[in-house]
């Protein structure tokens, strides 16, 4: 089946689209090609903008909650894990060690620094009964899960 054909006027122009997903402060500059925008900022702002996003992997087993985290190169004391109504946070430091000996880099791509997750648990689950384990670059946290009442039967008289 043929799309139908749009107008110049139903399209948003790429500037209008880069503006609509740029913050205040970030500038956009026309690029060589036409069309073609790109957004202007240094690596150090943008890593002082938002601290690296940890990646997590949720479920469920039959009595516990498991929540998964690739944190590999991060020391445990550099990792800490809190919960409080519901709400689970891991933040920690990953260190590239020491590189103050570096005169100039050629390729970045890495994320050092701070990072931080916070998520709310799609469950109930018992605070109490937590147990967090990094082993092999993984940390895994278990929470025990709140049995779900069951509905009472209520005699009518």
């Amino acid at each position: 089946m043929a799309r139908d054909k749009q107008t110049d006027d139903d399209l948003l122009l790429d500037d209008e689209l880069a503006a609509a997903f740029l913050a205040d402060d970030e500038s956009i500059s026309e690029s060589a090609e036409p069309g073609v925008v790109t957004t202007v900022t240094t690596v150090e702002e943008e890593y002082d903008i938002v601290p690296g996003q940890l990646a997590v992997d949720v479920y469920e087993t039959e009595d516990k909650l498991v929540i998964k985290a690739r944190t590999a190169g991060v020391n445990k004391s550099d990792l800490d894990v809190s919960i409080a109504d519901g709400v689970l946070t891991i933040s920690g430091t990953l260190s590239s060690g020491d590189d103050t000996a570096a005169i100039q880099w050629h390729v970045q791509e890495c994320y050092w620094g701070e990072f931080s997750r916070t998520l709310v648990l799609p469950i109930p689950v018992k605070e109490d009964e937590v147990e967090a384990v990094l082993k092999d670059g993984v940390l895994a946290i278990s929470f025990g899960k709140v049995k779900e009442k069951q509905p009472r039967k209520v005699q009518i008289q």
